[in-house]
């Protein structure tokens, strides 16, 4: 039987320009990419394709040279007309010039009865020669699932808390199916339970809610509780030496595909939102879809900041860059680069704050929708311990002191304050509400890192 869990600590940022419930159909971007950089724990990409080949989707286009069984394949077919490479010759993304209609790199087809008959070697050996493996996340360290590896668990987080994301209700309708297969499979992966992870509040689609074999569990409550190391934390814990596995819906989608239909289907919705889009709304494309098509003649104005994925742990790709492998939805926000008079002592009811200060009276209408640019009120400045920290965190964990064990490179007190629990995202919110302006996630990364490599 499935966990209840009431949540207290966090911080919901309510922002305006979520996505309507319509999904558009439209011309398919032009160019696709495969970034590298959107994958922890590469040691070397290495392309398997040059410029000029032809590829289908499922075409490995690289693969990491520590990992060689891992492939990194195509989300259409194409044209490879780019290698971008940066610094010492680093792959950073390899760009495909689309086809109108995708072919698809044939795989076994299985039958919903032939899936009880697969052994975990036939599975994993699928989903690494088609390119569905990365969609596997290993905690700790949030890097690429390890195929040689049993994760006591594996987690599927299916709701979103973090501001303007998609309504998962929209995102995978009418997956039912795909979605059960894909967690038959994942059940062979797995000595422990497959969990998906619901809210508490809000309707839960029929394509979680009816899922068989699994644990539902259900979660209220402010931001991050939507996020899956938050779930884990609270369900079963990560402790030093445990393994434990999280997908995404859509990855459990493309997992059921890939075995039913015999093809690696990167089809996704992609929610194009934020308070400077006219129409924020779902599109239908594919993995790595460039972004012009969404966003031109669709501004409110040219002055903004593109990002795939979310403005808390988003990346800013610009008006001509490719959604990110993991990304679900664009954020566009108005750029914030200008000075602020008297910065946050300014008397203003209209900034999302959680902290009650004079200047930030959003606190009196918290479920208001506010308009929020990127500029952060301020600049680095010397680490101030205000307690804050913990109040957004729903961790049985203390950022603050384990932020600056990070910064004293002292692995054994990072260890004891529960690094191996978190990534990221758990602790965005930490980021946004610092004084102290620190950039939380990155420094939450070296850690991550320096554990790992010790």
């Amino acid at each position: 039987m499935g966990k209840f869990i009431r949540l207290k600590k966090g911080f919901t940022i309510n922002l305006k320009g979520k996505a309507a419930p319509k999904v558009v159909e439209t011309d398919q971007p032009e160019t696709f990419v495969i970034k590298p950089t959107d994958f922890y724990g590469l040691y070397m990409p290495k392309p398997m394709v040059e410029v000029g080949d032809t590829v289908k989707a499922g075409s490995p286009l690289f693969h990491d040279k520590k990992h060689d069984t891992i492939l990194f394949t195509a989300p259409v077919s194409g044209e490879v007309v780019e290698i971008k490479r940066g610094e010492k010759r680093k792959l950073l993304e390899i760009k495909i010039l689309a086809d109108k209609k995708v072919e698809f790199e044939s795989f076994k087809k299985h039958s919903v009865s032939d899936i009880n008959n697969l052994a975990a070697p036939e599975i994993k050996d699928q989903l690494l020669k088609a390119g569905v493996w990365p969609t596997l996340v290993q905690r700790p360290f949030g890097v690429i699932a390890d195929p040689a590896a049993t994760p006591k668990a594996i987690h599927i987080s299916a709701f979103d808390t973090h501001p303007l994301a998609p309504d998962y209700s929209v995102l995978f309708k009418g997956q039912d199916q795909y979605f059960q297969v894909g967690v038959d499979i994942l059940k062979k992966l797995t000595s422990g339970t497959v969990h998906v992870n619901t809210h508490a509040t809000s309707e839960i689609s029929t394509v979680f809610s009816q899922a068989k074999g699994v644990e539902l569990n259900k979660f209220s409550g402010p931001h991050p509780a939507g996020c899956v190391g938050v779930q884990i934390h609270h369900i079963d814990p990560i402790n030093k030496g445990d393994v434990v596995w999280t997908i995404s819906p859509l990855g459990v989608i493309q997992i059921g595909k890939l075995f039913l239909n015999g093809v690696y289907d990167t089809s996704r919705l992609l929610a194009v939102t934020g308070s400077e889009v006219k129409n924020p709304q779902y599109y239908k494309t594919y993995t790595g879809a460039s972004v012009k098509k969404f966003i031109e003649g669709n501004l409110n104005q040219e002055h903004v900041r593109v990002i795939s994925g979310n403005p808390l742990t988003g990346t800013s790709i610009g008006k001509d860059g490719h959604v990110g492998f993991f990304d679900h939805h664009l954020s566009v926000l108005p750029e914030g680069d200008y000075y602020e008079f008297l910065g946050w002592i300014t008397p203003s009811a209209k900034k999302i704050s959680f902290h009650r200060a004079l200047g930030l009276l959003s606190f009196l209408s918290p479920n208001k929708e506010r308009v929020a640019d990127t500029n952060t009120h301020g600049e680095p400045r010397a680490f101030v311990q205000t307690g804050v920290f913990e109040q957004v965190t729903p961790m049985d964990v203390l950022p603050t002191h384990l932020l600056k064990s990070i910064l004293a490179e002292d692995i054994d007190e990072m260890e004891a304050l529960g690094i191996y629990e978190v990534i990221e995202e758990d602790l965005a919110l930490c980021e946004f509400v610092d004084v102290s302006k620190h950039k939380v996630q990155e420094i939450l990364r070296e850690g991550l890192e320096l554990v790992q490599n010790s």
